[in-house]
């Protein structure tokens, strides 16, 4: 008789890199099955740019590259590319319907400031850039909407 010998694999879950509320899933999913993007994800990344220093984007894919690491968030398939995942490891991401204020709306622990417009922030590593720069929205360069 033989001995069989198990081995015990420890699995860590896997933690997504930002949250998507409810309200954001169901309008991108919306959006993607209106213009017929099947197999499609969303695509999260931070940019240089903006008034502040970096900018949010936010695209539908339906490739992933090197690095890229895809989870899924309120059953929406979402790619965060490796330099962005730095930026954006603990945000979430919303859909806010008000009155006079609608869209995407992004929540970072990560940024220490963001322009008025929600589209462009800084993290505590960009402060020297910022200072050079001018920063936020009064520093010359104004958020695009």
């Amino acid at each position: 008789m033989t001995t069989m010998e198990h081995t015990l694999i420890e699995l860590t879950p896997v933690v997504p890199i930002l949250s998507v509320s409810e309200s954001a899933s169901s309008h991108l999913q919306a959006m993607m099955s209106e213009k017929q993007l099947d197999g499609y994800a969303l695509r999260v990344y931070v940019s240089g740019g903006g008034c502040s220093g970096l900018e949010y984007g936010m695209t539908f894919d339906d490739e992933t590259r090197e690095g890229d690491s895809t989870f899924t968030a309120a059953g929406l398939r979402v790619v965060v590319d490796s330099i962005s995942a730095g930026y954006l490891t603990g945000a979430s991401i919303d859909y806010i319907n008000e009155l006079n204020n609608n869209g995407f709306k992004i929540d970072n622990p990560n940024a220490v400031s963001s322009c008025g417009c929600g589209k462009s922030f800084r993290t505590s590593g960009d402060a020297e850039a910022d200072d050079e720069a001018g920063g936020g929205c009064g520093g010359g360069g104004g958020c695009a909407s």
